[in-house]
């Protein structure tokens, strides 16, 4: 959530003021807003109501940003943080992976090993070092080791090969690439297309087999075994300095690589711990991949700068999701919706409630899911932020609201905060300007509108940091938003908030589609589906179709044994649909593509749309009461008009 520094200390002290009057006196006030006219009734009442919520966000908000700046003053990096929690908790457990476990000591001392080891090799600041690797304390250890160098680390997804690694690797300017011997073919596959890197291998787990490699590959595990523990003798980096390179996942064209600074690292793990009341004393459940900054920056951020221990899967398991939490006494656990969903379809069991959790914080989960997540597993507190890896925008849901993203305190003004609702043409998305002033237009509560965050170059929280490529970050930046020659962010979501502050998504990556004059949430339909044949990957997104308005229902099914029953799953979702919400069209895949952090790739399916000519998975097209086969006789009557849908 955004406020200026100044308009955060004065909101703090209004409401502050202002609550300690009107909490003890809402039912008393009620006579006084039947007066008023009904807009200020209504915005007075939210006012109201809100007060005890708000005035809680602003003194944690106030915390958390005199921390930031303290830091600022300081110049101070993550690296000089950690240094404080290592002497004030040496002997504790910083990260517990596969039955093993390491002390803050022992991450710093391993830290040490690396910088040293790089030191001597010539590495020095602004050089970047690409890892490779699978979720394991050494990833952590190394990056944070080279970061005491000035070192940059590219964080690669694993899982990339041929085009987009030699991508990744290619865009970030790599000097040295680190890898583990499970992936070190894919490394040498591409090794042709890159400019000459240093490769380096470093055998994880301990024990493993290493891979047989050309003598031009060193072993960084021999070379950190002579290292010393002591700090390098390099320069420590500054508050400002860029601290990772964290690619977005690329599902509509190659990853792109953004540039976290250090700044930014120490703001998503300190500050979210402090915004949401976590303490040393809590364990934190990471089944996500350290490529990603939901597990590498906010996850492990957590255990480098507030003292948490860290919980590592190499990979995400639903089926060891709550056992893991139970076995290690987790009390929160860092999550993505999906990986909610997968929970959530695993059999119920004993454990379902034997853990400790006590806070579950993340993004993307579904208000379906949500419910249901918390009647089985009663956790207690559920935290959905929003933001993204490079943007300038956060936001939290702290009082468990299902389905809302976050909130905007109501006693100030929309234009109080750095942060904008701008209409968009709600079929394509185009920003729309006024045509006198040619400034865009912001959005009333209730509107939907695009969202967008204030750059600012004087404040940390405002700056827009981009991506390696700047053709790439320019796209990123609306101007001439509210004034002429400022700057914003595009999120390019469409979100929406509520008369009392609750945000919303309306429109994301497919999350709605509008058909026959109605609005169609593409989660319902995929619960629908799901209910209907059974727990299975489900996408569903809008298609166009020729001569109609807005966009049919379209849901690719994942059926890898060939059992998907077409008839049970057109009557369920006729049983929990209404008739607009139904899919018209299906697609059935052996598996749908997934992005690292589990996401479902929608944008390339809804490209493809359903033209048997160009798709060649089985095609359905609803008629009747139940699905027939989509030729392309049938292609060509919808395409002209003789079939309606």
């Amino acid at each position: 959530m955004a406020l200026t520094a100044r308009a955060a200390a004065g909101l703090a002290a209004v409401a502050l003021a202002a609550g300690l009057w009107l909490l003890p006196l809402p039912l008393l006030l009620a006579p006084l807003l039947l007066l008023l006219a009904p807009p200020y009734s209504r915005r007075l009442w939210a006012v109201i109501r809100t007060l005890p919520r708000d005035i809680n966000f602003l003194v944690r908000a106030v915390r958390c940003y005199m921390w930031v700046k303290k830091q600022e003053r300081r110049n101070a990096c993550l690296a000089d943080i950690f240094d404080e929690q290592v002497r004030a908790r040496p002997n504790k457990v910083l990260i517990r992976h596969d039955d093993k476990e390491w002390t803050f000591q022992q991450v710093a001392d391993y830290s040490n090993r690396v910088a040293n080891t790089f030191e001597q090799r010539g590495y020095r600041k602004g050089d970047v070092v690409a890892l490779f690797m699978n979720n394991c304390p050494e990833y952590v250890c190394v990056w944070l080791g080279l970061s005491k160098l000035g070192v940059v680390s590219a964080l690669i997804n694993h899982n990339q090969r041929a085009k987009a690694l030699a991508h990744s690797l290619t865009i970030a300017k790599c000097r040295g690439v680190v890898f583990e011997p499970a992936l070190a073919q894919a490394v040498l596959d591409v090794r042709d297309q890159l400019d000459d890197p240093e490769l380096l291998q470093l055998q994880v787990p301990a024990g493993s087999a290493p891979a047989e490699l050309p003598p031009s590959v060193t072993d960084l595990g021999v070379l950190l075994e002579a290292a010393a523990t002591s700090e390098p003798t390099s320069p420590r980096p500054f508050y400002r300095d860029t601290l990772l390179y964290i690619y977005t996942s690329g599902t509509t064209g190659l990853p792109k690589a953004a540039k976290i600074l250090n700044l930014r690292y120490m703001a998503a793990g300190k500050g979210v711990a402090m915004l949401t009341g976590m303490t040393p004393e809590d364990v934190v459940y990471c089944p996500l991949p350290l490529y990603h900054s939901a597990g590498g920056m906010c996850a492990v951020g957590y255990g480098l700068t507030h003292g948490l221990t860290v919980v590592l899967r190499t990979k995400f398991s639903a089926s060891a999701f709550i056992p893991d939490c139970v076995k290690h006494r987790c009390t929160v656990v860092q999550y993505i919706g999906e990986v909610c969903r997968y929970v959530l379809a695993t059999p119920p069991g004993p454990a379902d409630t034997q853990h400790s959790l006590r806070l579950m914080i993340g993004n993307g989960m579904r208000p379906a899911v949500w419910r249901r997540f918390l009647d089985r597993f009663r956790v207690p507190n559920v935290v959905e932020l929003y933001g993204s890896t490079e943007g300038n925008v956060t936001f939290f849901n702290f009082d468990n609201t299902v389905g809302a993203v976050g909130f905007l305190p109501r006693f100030a003004p929309l234009s109080a905060f750095p942060i904008g609702f701008v209409r968009v043409d709600q079929e394509t998305g185009d920003v729309i300007r006024n045509r006198a002033t040619g400034l865009c237009e912001r959005c009333d509560v209730g509107e939907p509108g695009m969202l967008v965050g204030h750059i600012s170059d004087s404040d940390p929280s405002r700056e827009f940091h981009g991506y390696l490529d700047r053709a790439s970050s320019e796209k990123k930046i609306l101007r001439d938003v509210y004034a002429k020659g400022d700057k914003w962010f595009m999120t390019g979501d469409i979100l929406v908030m509520d008369e009392l502050g609750y945000i919303y998504f309306r429109d994301r990556t497919g999350d709605t589609f509008r058909w026959k004059g109605e609005n169609v949430s593409t989660a319902e339909v995929e619960a629908a589906i799901t209910a209907a044949v059974g727990q299975r990957d489900v996408a569903v997104y809008g298609v166009e179709v020729a001569g109609s308005e807005g966009r049919a229902g379209m849901a690719a099914v994942g059926d890898p044994d060939g059992t998907l029953d077409l008839a049970a799953l057109a009557k369920g979702v006729d049983q929990q649909l209404p008739s607009y919400a139904r899919p018209l069209f299906l697609r059935v895949r052996p598996r749908l593509e997934q992005t690292g952090t589990f996401k479902i790739v929608k944008v390339t399916l809804q490209k493809e749309g359903y033209d048997p000519a160009t798709v060649s998975d089985p095609l359905y097209v609803r008629s009747g009461a139940g699905f027939v086969p989509l030729t392309p006789d049938v292609f060509q009557d919808i395409v002209s008009g003789k079939m309606r849908l």
